[in-house]
């Protein structure tokens, strides 16, 4: 065996293959794969091997196409067959509001460039024999779906991965992983040990398991899940041809032809969760009990919409575990907080994505970063909060709502109330009704009392509208309040504390007392940050950011810090607060402290340590709601105290307590993107307007990218559009046409309350990007007309947050 890899990668599943035929075709050649038994030994050799586009997250749409494209030029590299099966898949929706989300998911594909196109209920049941049309109101037809024989496609990218010059060593169970001082990783086998620069964790059914030789959680849960295969069916014997797949999301099933029967699989109601203490080690190539009376009602509806079951005798019953996550994607990426550990994990559906897992996993470690942001599936997304029982509740709900609808404004039940702040029981009591975010929860909006603190899932407007209207009146006119306790707060401190956020941050560092914005660019270029630098001394600086991207942003500082000289502390949960916004916002202000807090002694953009309402804070003079504001961070402990005294002290302004949803509102307002939605890795500073703030005459990362886009111009441009909304709202995901072309795609959206508009903010070609230019919008699957504005919409000069 050898005594050194570049990469180890742990697990010879369909993920941890194409890792490896990834990274070597890439030119890493050495690159070592361990499995532990024989390749496809556990979930890889009994899945369904159905593939599909279809995804919540464009990207992962995008990733899902590249695995389905690369599946011929796999055939040929590498000699196997696959047994690759074209055959289409139709959607069906029996609901309207399972047909609105099929017209968001076309609306996606216009911009992802998949064809995927609304097609007859009469076609989709001459595609498929079985449908009866007259149980759905419409179908979504995606022509390169299909499916594969999960051994095959395992077995060719390993076989691929070796002629690129990679080594698989089967019956190789991994007994240790240890973290050394130089930043390798020992993997100690009974064959012997690699030192390696890097590892994978892509072991499946092992993953918490090989987690844990690193000392990690990993929060995933492996799934009971049946399918099963039928006997002949006349009808699909006398088709002619192959049938095309299918999904029926209210008969929550999936289905496709297996020889000339029908397989047919299910998420049932109440997913039974497997090995929860953990998978055993010598489980192998062996199938679970089956329980058909746990999927009984779901047949009985599959009976109903295609009758020619009920005739059909079963062939086979499969029941197998499958791992998956807290929300359905996987986690992939670097493990915040261990140095050149990966991991590759809760890929349930690995025949979809397995091809642009190890595309993306090979990309970031032989490139420094990703081709596109792969947030939604960035192990970063999630933190300590995701314990080992989070996981499995959590990926217990998901499994459950597999094919279930889940709303844009629709929080889950499962594990809420895993971290609250000192207030929590204060907000419920004046009718928040919550959310979470990066397993906090935080408030969306106030319901006149705590007994109508409910929210109507919906793709339209839903009873909040009002709640909100008036929560933005206050703001704007009055003062409003809104805990801060999910932004995140990072602490850089040390006499090199000013050189490295210098060098990591592209914008100019502000003097003592100050603070300014400055976003964070990768080498390529691409935004990784839209955050706010604070200097308290010239050796102590916090940075404001994200709270759902702390761990991102934490990996990034710490992979990027030197030796000596900084001392780093993510303090997201250290520091929580409030922020008072408002043109009456300085007036309360003035009663809760003894400082000055005057508009020439406070000015806007600067930051101090006093006390506020008797406590200690940090209290900076900014408001993302484009008012006259102030962010007050205070310890938890404190957090009550600040609370109680800002509401008695604003009683008498007409205070009013306003949540995220008003923020969003108020933002949009201003033309300002947030993280994750207008601003992500997919986009440049200059695209995204953020390179005002870069200051190009320092060195920083990614100077030599944006420097080449300044001379050039960018491709695309973020603008505002005002819509002809008609009472539905953007959200984001929006296809944006122009002379019925597609040529771009909305980011985030809704309602500007105070200004009476619907709003997106979306990316156009920078040609386009004129006052007044027109577009039409797709919601819902109605073309909307859409205008640009390249001012902000109230208050452009921003006169009213500098007052």
């Amino acid at each position: 065996m050898e005594s050194h890899a570049r990469v180890v990668v742990i697990g010879g599943g369909v993920v941890g293959c194409s890792i490896l035929f990834h990274l070597a075709r890439g030119g890493w050649k050495d690159v070592v794969l361990l499995e532990r038994s024989e390749l496809t030994s556990v979930s890889s050799w009994h899945a369904a091997g159905m593939f599909h586009t279809i995804s919540a997250d464009p990207n992962l749409s995008a990733l899902q196409h590249y695995t389905i494209e690369l599946y011929n030029e796999l055939e040929e590299l590498s000699g196997q067959s696959i047994g690759l099966h074209t055959t289409g898949q139709v959607y069906l929706a029996s609901t309207p509001d399972r047909l609105d989300y099929l017209k968001r998911e076309r609306s996606k594909a216009r911009y992802t460039n998949l064809p995927q196109e609304f097609i007859t209920l009469q076609e989709a049941a001459e595609l498929n024999p079985l449908i009866d049309p007259k149980k759905y109101l419409g179908a979504l037809f995606d022509p390169v779906d299909g499916h594969i024989d999960p051994s095959g496609v395992t077995h060719a990218y390993a076989k691929a991965a070796r002629k690129f010059g990679a080594t698989i060593h089967r019956n190789t169970p991994v007994l240790e992983t240890n973290a050394r001082t130089d930043g390798q990783w020992e993997v100690v086998t009974p064959s012997g040990t690699i030192v390696a620069e890097r590892v994978v964790n892509a072991a499946g059914l092992w993953a918490r398991e090989v987690g844990h030789l690193a000392g990690i959680e990993l929060p995933v849960q492996p799934m009971e899940h049946h399918y099963l295969i039928t006997e002949e069916i006349p009808e699909i014997a006398a088709h002619g041809k192959e049938i095309c797949g299918g999904v029926d999301y209210e008969a929550n099933i999936y289905f496709r032809q297996e020889h000339n029967g029908l397989l047919l699989g299910t998420y049932e109601s109440s997913g039974t969760p497997w090995m929860v203490g953990g998978t055993p080690q010598d489980f192998g190539h062996e199938l679970l009990p089956n329980d058909l009376d746990r999927v009984a009602d779901r047949l009985e509806l599959a009976f109903d919409r295609m009758p020619a079951l009920e005739r059909a005798g079963i062939k086979t019953i499969i029941n197998g575990p499958f791992t998956f996550g807290p929300d359905g994607s996987p986690l992939v990426g670097p493990v915040p907080g261990l140095r050149n550990y990966w991991a590759a994990v809760g890929v349930m559906a690995g025949f979809c994505q397995g091809g642009g897992v190890g595309k993306v996993v090979a990309e970031w470690m032989i490139d420094g970063e990703p081709s596109m942001d792969v947030w939604a599936m960035d192990i970063a997304r999630f933190g300590e909060f995701a314990t080992r029982e989070y996981g499995t509740i959590k990926s217990t709900e998901n499994y459950e709502r597999r094919f279930l609808m889940t709303f844009p404004n629709e929080e889950l039940p499962a594990m809420r109330r895993q971290k609250t702040t000192a207030i929590y029981d204060r907000l419920l009591q004046r009718g928040a009704v919550m959310g979470v975010s990066f397993g906090l929860e935080n408030a969306l909006w106030f319901a006149d009392s705590p007994e109508e603190a409910v929210e109507e899932p919906t793709y339209r407007r839903s009873n909040a509208f009002g709640h909100v209207a008036r929560e933005v009146k206050a703001v704007r006119e009055g003062v409003g309040a809104l805990e801060i306790a999910n932004y995140s707060k990072h602490d850089f401190r040390g006499p090199g504390a000013a050189e490295f956020l210098d060098r990591v941050l592209a914008g100019r560092l502000p003097e003592e007392g100050r603070l300014t914005l400055a976003p964070m660019l990768t080498e390529k270029g691409k935004l990784y940050g839209d955050l706010t630098v604070a200097c308290l001394a010239d050796d102590r600086f916090y940075v404001f950011g994200s709270g759902a991207a702390q761990e991102m942003h934490r990996r990034w500082f710490e992979e990027h810090l030197p030796e000596s000289g900084v001392t780093y502390r993510n303090r997201s949960d250290e520091l929580h607060g409030m922020a008072i916004s408002g043109p009456k916002s300085r007036q309360l202000l003035a009663l809760l402290t003894r400082d000055d807090v005057s508009a020439g002694a406070f000015r806007f953009r600067d930051i101090r340590e006093t006390t506020v309402a008797g406590v200690p804070v940090m209290i900076a003079r900014i408001s993302f709601s484009g008012e006259l504001g102030y962010e007050i961070y205070c310890a938890p402990q404190f957090q009550l105290r600040l609370f109680d005294a800002i509401e008695t002290a604003g009683a008498d302004m007409g205070l009013i307590l306003y949540g995220a949803r008003t923020l969003m509102s108020l933002r949009l307002e201003k033309m300002w993107g947030v993280w994750t939605l207008d601003y992500r890795p997919d986009f440049t500073a200059a695209e995204a307007g953020l390179d005002r703030f870069i200051d190009f005459d320092k060195e920083f990362i990614g100077r030599d990218a944006a420097l080449a886009e300044r001379e050039s111009g960018p491709a695309r441009r973020l603008v505002t559009l005002v819509v002809d909304a008609d009472g539905v709202d953007p959200i984001g995901d929006e296809a944006v046409m122009h002379d019925g072309e597609c040529v771009g795609y909305a980011t985030s959206g809704g309602y500007g309350h105070f200004v009476g508009e619907s709003i997106a903010m979306a990316y156009v070609p920078a040609k386009l990007a004129k006052e007044d230019e027109a577009f039409d919008i797709e919601i819902l699957g109605d073309m909307r007309k859409a205008n640009v504005r390249l001012a902000p919409l109230y208050d452009a000069d921003g006169k009213r947050m500098r007052s």
